[in-house]
């Protein structure tokens, strides 16, 4: 799944804390839509904020990130503004509230568009932050956990407008639930534990050595 210019390189990354190792040796190369896949307290969300550049590696480099839109864990939406507002405020140039009332609305949220944020139920919110990331106009968009609290057919809606919106765009989704990987129709890594530690398969990940970080 290539053909982009926005390749993202990642060469020998490790990270510790302390004597615990989170991930040693990381080399991977993303050209287009990926999904990281492994169980909780793996250490995904460390990588991504590693790629966001919220927190340094213990060593190794990252090539390739330029700007970057994410959906995190926490929806961290601006709780006064309405839904239809949060995802405006990262828009520009004409247009910007109709530009976000159409994504709302292709995520199912017409009814939705002029609740505050703090009115809106977990699944509401989630895709809103959703649609703000995806809009946001970035090299690389990173996405954690992006489908968390959403039922079934909500869930393949919303997997279904990301990757129809972020063609031609660098996206690493992480995740603990394969059916994610499946939605995204990316490249797949799944992180597997080796001998006590663990180690990362399949796509074009070249090698890598993971341990928990619970």
């Amino acid at each position: 799944m290539s053909g982009t210019n926005n390749k993202l390189e990642i060469k020998n990354l490790s990270k510790r804390f302390g004597e615990k190792i989170l991930f040693e040796n990381l080399s991977l190369t993303v050209d287009g839509p990926a999904v990281l896949w492994a169980p909780s307290g793996w250490g995904k969300t460390t990588l991504l904020r590693i790629l966001m550049g919220l927190e340094a590696p213990t060593s190794g480099s990252v090539e390739g990130v330029g700007r970057v839109g994410a959906v995190f864990q926490e929806d961290r939406l601006c709780p006064q503004l309405t839904a239809e507002e949060n995802v405006a405020l990262v828009l520009t140039g004409r247009d910007t509230d109709a530009r976000a009332g159409a994504a709302l609305e292709a995520l199912g949220l017409s009814d939705s568009m002029d609740k505050p944020a703090r009115e809106l139920s977990g699944g509401m919110a989630r895709r809103v932050a959703i649609a703000r990331a995806v809009l946001f106009e970035s090299k690389l968009l990173l996405l954690d956990e992006p489908f968390r609290g959403l039922d079934e057919q909500t869930r393949a809606q919303a997997a279904a407008w990301v990757a129809a919106q972020t063609a031609g765009r660098t996206v690493i989704a992480v995740t603990h639930d394969r059916q994610d990987a499946e939605l995204l129709n990316a490249d797949v890594f799944e992180m597997k534990k080796r001998g006590g530690q663990g180690g990362v398969s399949g796509g074009v990940l070249d090698s890598g050595v993971f341990g928990q970080a619970d």
